[in-house]
C-alpha cells in the first residue's frame, strides 16, 4: 500500500505518519482520516466519517465500511495506561452511521449497529451484530455468534443463520456501492 491521497485536505499526515491505502479504497470527500491509519483493499469510508490515528495506529481489513458520521480514535500509551489501546477493525465489517470506536480490537464479519458505542479494550470476536445504540463498556469480551444490545450491552441470543450470511453480503454490497463511487470520481 501507498499514500495515494496525500494532496487531499482530507487524508492527513500526522507527525511521521501518514494513512496507507490502494486504489481500491473509497474514502469520501467529506470524511477525515488523519495520522496512522492502514486501510484494507476494498475498504469504504463515507461522508463525516473520522478516522483519527494521532497517538496509535487504527488498522481495518478488507471490504470493510465505515458508515456516515462514525468516529474512530484510540488510547495513548502513557502513565495510566502503558500500552494504550490501538482500534483494530477485521474484514468484512460493517460499521453503522454514527458509531463510535474507541481504542477497541474488531473481529472478522461483524456488523456494528447505528449509533452504538464501543470503548477502550474492547474485544468483539468474529461473527458479531451488535445492535443499534448498544453502549459496549471498557474492557468487555463479546462472544462469536451472538446478537448484543442495551446500554451497557448484554448477549440476547445466538445469531440465525440468516444473520450470519447478511455479513459478508453487507461487506459485498458495500463494496459494489464504493466501486460505483470510485468510478464518478
Amino acid at each position: 500500500m501507498k499514500d495515494q491521497h496525500s494532496k487531499d485536505a482530507n487524508i492527513r499526515r500526522h507527525l511521521d505518519h501518514t494513512p496507507t491505502f490502494d486504489a481500491s479504497v473509497y474514502i469520501d470527500p467529506r470524511a477525515l482520516v488523519i495520522g496512522n491509519v492502514t486501510l484494507g483493499s476494498d475498504t469504504s469510508v463515507w461522508p463525516f466519517a473520522v478516522i483519527r490515528g494521532d497517538m496509535h495506529r487504527i488498522i481495518i481489513g478488507q471490504r470493510s465500511s465505515i458508515q456516515d458520521g462514525s468516529v474512530l480514535h484510540i488510547t495513548h500509551a502513557g502513565p495510566f495506561n502503558a500500552e494504550g489501546f490501538p482500534l483494530t477493525i477485521g474484514d468484512d465489517v460493517t460499521v453503522g452511521h454514527n458509531v463510535c470506536l474507541h481504542g477497541c480490537t474488531i473481529g472478522n464479519r461483524v456488523l456494528i449497529g447505528i449509533g452504538s458505542t464501543v470503548l477502550d479494550g474492547v474485544i468483539v470476536e468474529d461473527e458479531v451484530v451488535i445492535g443499534a445504540g448498544t453502549l459496549v463498556p471498557p474492557g468487555k469480551r463479546l462472544e462469536s455468534g451472538f446478537l448484543y444490545m442495551g446500554s451497557p450491552c448484554k448477549q440476547v441470543r445466538p445469531l440465525k443463520e440468516q444473520e450470519r450470511e447478511f455479513f459478508c453480503y453487507s461487506a459485498g454490497n458495500y463494496v459494489t456501492l464504493k466501486n460505483n463511487y470510485l468510478t464518478e470520481a
